[in-house]
């Protein structure tokens, strides 16, 4: 054996720093894990809220099993369709998929349908820790029960500690079916879907069957149901991460007797500040740190609450479970009054308090490349009803973008793109507008790659006198900066000097209030296809959204897997 020895001397210092980064980066690059998952996604008969209908679930479960990872690992799901009847795709909400764009799970945008019958996989790295989301992204498919969470845990310390880690989904339900509501949203004279009928807190609910005398037992029956529980330890801190899931309703979510601090949002942290009530909108996440530091005698009420539209929904309702208390006992009090469901103000100032937390801060480009105003707007279009976007209605094309301008497929959509912006400077926000020249189009947005753009999101009146929605805007395959907000009519030359650059925090869904507006900044550098649209199932269905391009010459080689749709039929390969 012929020994080798090497003298300090002899080898460089960048030599041996090489070396060692080489030797690290394998190292880390070792701790990296797959992570598989197999779904069988089907309907069944459930009862979540007492009320018997159809839902859609994953191995037998609604809401779905929950993905835990550690950031860098690599997640594959594959998704075995057994709806039988109805196509299927499946979103990672706030997964960016760098480098994987046809794995963001968008129909008509990044990948066709998954058929009836077809398996599908999907493979994408978790590139950072956070909370996130997963959830059907396929008509409106999601509010029937198609959904979950994806937890990525942190390699290295996080600013905050806690004893225990705990999530819960908030959700609003319907006892309709999507095909009911989509047919009514699509129909001459517009039926809307009207209020839901329950609030679910992680899968559980409970309607009184007796507001129904007509239902027979064998369909809505209050044995068949229970509330949330929550089981903790007195004297510890626990994380709760939180999402919504709604397909309507902004909510008011609250644990009696208990503050939260808001440490985390989608996926960012959060400077600390405390709250009673969090006001959460659909497509967002967050965590907070309860204390369990009340009186361990007894129970306390976990609440959801709807916020911004008359609230006719009863409160979703779950229980505290102070151990070793029953699970089952009721707190000896009544559930806590929510916030008025009418009062923006609360709710602005808890957007405001968000700011990126001090050592966590990435700051903004200061200045950027183009600016694009989103007026959006309701009207009617040849006698049907719709949302716009500066007076355009978003239509879904047949053969989905990212696969079209890869293999350059020319006639596949319009080529023409939405406007910038709208006749903004002479546009009442504050009354009802015909809009008589609003049109549908599946046009996008081409953005140059690796540059700034800022997004206005601005909200106007309804159809209906002396009314503005709230609207959650999710932007795919990004995080964006969120400069601000602020009440009425954006002021392009005064609101760009009021643009927080210092410490904004960073998200993928965020709130435009009634009558007011929101301004975001992003970077256009993952190449792809990606939708940008309110996260609201029926204002997304008829027509609130937009589609960005960015970048699509270096998007690598697309899987034959996500084709056969369209003019894609003879691309696809089993």
């Amino acid at each position: 054996m012929v020994e080798l020895r090497f003298s300090s001397k002899a080898i460089p210092t960048t030599l041996l720093l090489l070396c060692f980064f080489l030797i690290l980066g394998n190292f880390r690059n070792a701790e990296a894990r797959n992570r598989h998952y197999k779904w069988n996604v089907k309907y069944e008969f459930r009862s979540p809220d007492c009320f018997k209908k159809l839902v859609i679930t994953i191995n037998g479960n609604t809401p779905g099993p929950t993905i835990q990872a550690e950031e860098g690992d690599t997640v594959v799901v594959q998704v075995n369709n057994t709806l039988l009847t109805e196509n299927l795709s499946i979103h990672w909400h706030g997964i960016r998929q760098i480098g994987t764009p046809w794995f963001d799970g968008t129909e008509g945008v990044t990948q066709c349908p998954i058929l009836p019958g077809d398996t599908f996989v999907y493979r994408f790295v978790v590139d950072r820790p956070g909370t996130y989301l997963y959830h059907a992204h396929y008509g409106m498919q999601r509010e029937a029960g198609l959904y979950g969470l994806i937890r990525v845990a942190a390699r290295d310390p996080e600013p905050f500690t806690y004893d225990f880690d705990r999530s819960i989904i908030l959700n609003d339900w319907y006892h309709k079916s999507t095909y009911e509501q989509a047919a009514g949203l699509s129909s001459i004279p517009f039926q809307w879907v009207g209020e839901p009928e329950s609030l679910l807190i992680h899968g559980k609910g409970r309607f009184n069957c007796s507001q129904s005398p007509s239902l027979r037992t064998d369909v809505c029956d209050m044995s068949k149901c229970s509330p949330f529980v929550q089981t903790v330890i007195p004297g510890k801190t626990y994380r709760l991460r939180i999402g919504s899931l709604t397909a309507l309703s902004a909510l008011s979510f609250q644990i009696e007797g208990h503050n939260m601090t808001v440490v985390e949002a989608d996926g960012h942290y959060v400077e600390p500040f405390v709250v009673k009530n969090l006001f959460i909108y659909s497509g967002e996440t967050y965590s907070v740190l309860v204390k369990t530091d009340q009186d361990p005698s007894r129970n306390y009420w976990i609440t959801s609450n709807v916020v911004s539209r008359n609230r006719t929904t009863p409160p979703g309702l779950g229980i505290f479970n102070y151990y070793p208390n029953h699970p089952k006992r009721s707190p000896p009090t009544v559930p806590p009054s929510p916030p008025a469901w009418d009062d923006v103000e609360p709710r602005l100032a808890q957007s405001l308090a968000i700011k990126a937390r001090q050592g966590y801060i990435q700051k903004p480009p200061t200045t950027s490349d183009r600016v694009i105003l989103l007026l959006n707007t309701q009207n009617n279009i040849s006698e049907y009803r719709h949302w716009s976007v500066n007076n355009v209605s978003f239509t879904l094309p047949h053969t989905p973008y990212l696969i079209a301008l890869k293999e350059n497929i020319t006639n596949a959509f319009d080529p023409t793109p939405p406007p910038d912006g709208h006749e903004f400077a002479n546009y009442d926000i504050f009354n009802v507008s015909p809009n008589a020249n609003a049109t549908s189009s599946n046009g996008i947005y081409r953005l140059k790659f690796n540059t700034t753009v800022d997004l206005i999101l601005q909200n106007a009146n309804t159809m209906n006198k002396n009314n503005s929605e709230t609207h959650p805007w999710h932007l795919h395959g990004h995080d964006f900066w969120v400069l601000g907000y602020g009440k009425g009519k954006f002021d392009a030359n005064n609101d760009t000097k009021k643009y927080n650059l210092e410490n904004p925090i960073m998200k993928n869904t965020v709130p435009v209030h009634p009558f007011g507006w929101t301004a975001l900044r992003f970077r256009s550098d993952n190449p792809g296809v990606w939708a940008f649209h309110c996260h609201i199932e029926s204002h997304f269905y008829m027509g609130m959204g937009v589609v960005f391009e960015e970048g699509i010459e270096r998007v690598g080689k697309l899987p034959s897997s996500i084709m056969g749709c369209g003019q894609t039929k003879g691309f696809h390969r089993p």
